[in-house]
């Protein structure tokens, strides 16, 4: 049997489109929805343990980055023209302008984490190949449910070259920041015993 089915071709938007569909009121106000390769993608609700694991991870990268780096909380960074995510978190350089005329750019992010609870594989895989392409040396996934850090780096097209899996009582530093060290529990929601 042979088969039929043809792939349709796409409709890859810009992020200069993107920000015009926003200006014009094409998403809803309690839309949540990013630009990826030109596919605008709805974000996933946020739990309490993902708000949580952010909130965490905040506090500890701004206390500790105090004056050598911005930490950005799901704000829009410019991966390239087709692509324009809004990581739950970016550790980025400081700006003159705090980032008034632009959103940080590739060779201005240190790094970026995202929290995952329900959106595991969206963002080791999907987002993860969007931000080895834009040359993101250092993204980590902090997955919620297993308690662990998946930690990507040595970025190229056609994805990271190297994934490492850290338990929550492992460290781990920045790329940038080799003089920090974070215990990955130190990032996670505190259980109930």
């Amino acid at each position: 049997m042979q088969n039929t089915e043809t792939t349709l071709p796409l409709r890859l938007w810009t992020v200069e489109e993107y920000h015009r569909m926003a200006e014009a009121g094409i998403f809803g106000a309690d839309e949540r929805v990013e630009l990826l390769e030109g596919k605008i993608i709805w974000m996933s609700a946020k739990g309490t343990a993902h708000r949580s694991a952010v909130g965490r991870t905040d506090y500890l990268l701004k206390n500790r980055l105090v004056n050598r780096a911005w930490v950005a909380i799901q704000d829009p960074v410019k991966l390239n023209e087709k692509s324009e995510p809004e990581p739950d978190i970016a550790v980025v350089k400081i700006d003159p302008l705090d980032y008034a005329d632009h959103h940080p750019t590739p060779s201005e992010i240190y790094l970026i984490i995202e929290v995952a609870d329900s959106s595991l594989k969206l963002d080791c895989e999907i987002k993860g190949k969007s931000y080895s392409k834009a040359r993101i040396r250092d993204y980590w996934v902090l997955n919620v449910l297993k308690r662990q850090l998946n930690v990507f780096r040595e970025p190229t097209d056609d994805g990271y070259q190297s994934e490492q899996i850290l338990s929550e009582d492992e460290t781990i530093s920045p790329l940038e920041f080799t003089d920090l060290r974070i215990t990955v529990l130190q990032m996670l929601p505190l259980v109930n015993k």
